[in-house]
């Protein structure tokens, strides 16, 4: 019989799982998702290494190490960030052959606290990418404003990029235009195009929690029954934009030259609010040529009781322009939601990221007591040279 997951991807949906850890890797958990669920890429944040690293003890032996190294904090993180990285890789590696590099990749994202710093993104982002050194991995950059140039400029330089954050679709378009930038700067260089791939993250749920609260402020009838499907309309309306963009002359000339087309990836796919069904950003967004990067228990949720029915987004276009008119109509600013979320998430990462380092530098110092040592101390974000 046909799984849920197997069903996604007949449809032509690549499932990523939006998590990792050393655990994953080494008790075979991750790799058992590859054979059993159709996993085929795993995507990171600093959210999710805060929980990797912080929480148990997989990564003691590692830090001992880094200690007598006499690693600070900060290089400590990048380290077993990295590591990690590079591990899931290699067992990406065969998933990344079969499809010729459009999947089994693994992301990996710039320290949050350059997102407004354009050179000192592109110059993590090719330091990230030379510390890693698997061909399968993907560099993630924010979509923020500053964020664009180094898109292109590290796309430009051969690299494979995961642009993150995205929740605007005239951001998107500049997003799109970042990317195709870059592929005519890596072309101009001499760059295989077909060896450079990209994602463009388009995150979902967040959408729907910033919506719905405003619609419940209203509190009439009317905007209560607008809840619940933000989230989706905008997602299906980038997919059109997708779809347009990537027909143009532009690219057209680029894919004469073995450019593929920057897929749409659909992030934040876990169901914040309780009264949605679990699986919605997953059975909502089926469409040819998508990532849908999920949490595990999304996952699950998909694995054992999604109902996939084929296409779910072409043809919805027309509903889901009237869905934003009506949020509009009861005074919701589109704009401000997606400035807010932007802002939000960004704020998110850094917090986390901080966060990190701060646990991080405290296990570095009760290791280094134990062993009659000294930690060096870290302060603001990496600037590689």
């Amino acid at each position: 019989m046909t799984t849920p997951t197997q069903a996604l991807s007949d449809a032509g949906v690549s499932i990523w799982l939006d998590d990792l850890s050393r655990a994953r890797l080494a008790d075979g958990s991750l790799a058992a998702l590859i054979e059993e669920k159709n996993v085929v890429g795993v995507t990171t944040n600093p959210t999710i290494f805060q929980a990797a690293i912080t929480k148990g003890h997989g990564y003691d032996a590692k830090l001992r190490e880094l200690v007598a190294s006499g690693a600070d904090a900060q290089q400590a993180v990048f380290e077993l960030t990295t590591s990690d990285v590079a591990d899931a890789c290699r067992l990406f590696a065969p998933v990344a052959a079969a499809t010729h590099g459009v999947d089994g990749r693994v992301s990996i994202e710039v320290d949050p606290r350059l997102a407004w710093d354009t050179a000192g993104t592109i110059a993590e982002a090719r330091h990230l990418h030379a510390k890693v050194a698997e061909p399968n991995v993907h560099i993630k950059i924010p979509a923020t404003v500053e964020g664009l140039e180094a898109i292109a400029e590290t796309l430009g330089a051969g690299i494979s990029v995961n642009v993150t954050l995205i929740f605007s679709l005239e951001r998107y378009r500049a997003v799109i235009n970042a990317f195709m930038t870059g592929l005519e700067k890596a072309k101009a260089a001499g760059h295989d195009l077909s060896q450079i791939h990209s994602v463009a993250s388009f995150f979902v749920s967040r959408v729907d929690t910033e919506v719905d609260k405003r619609l419940e402020a209203i509190g009439t009838e009317e905007a209560r029954a607008l809840k619940g499907k933000a989230g989706l309309a905008n997602a299906r309306l980038a997919y059109q934009i997708y779809q347009e963009e990537f027909t143009t002359e532009r690219f057209k000339l680029l894919a004469d030259a073995g450019a593929l087309p920057q897929r749409p990836l659909w992030a934040s796919t876990g169901v914040k609010d309780p009264s949605l069904p679990d699986t919605l950003y997953v059975t909502g967004l089926v469409a040819p040529g998508v990532v849908n990067t999920m949490p595990e228990k999304t996952l699950e949720a998909t694995f054992d009781h999604a109902e996939v029915t084929g296409d779910t987004v072409t043809g919805t276009y027309t509903a889901s322009n009237s869905h934003l008119d009506a949020l509009a109509q009861h005074g919701i600013d589109y704009n401000d939601v997606v400035a807010v979320l932007e802002s939000e998430g960004l704020d998110k990462f850094v917090t986390s990221w901080n966060d990190l380092l701060k646990d991080v530098e405290a296990t570095l110092a009760e290791t280094a007591h134990g062993a009659g040592l000294s930690v060096k101390r870290c302060a603001g974000p990496w600037r590689f040279q």
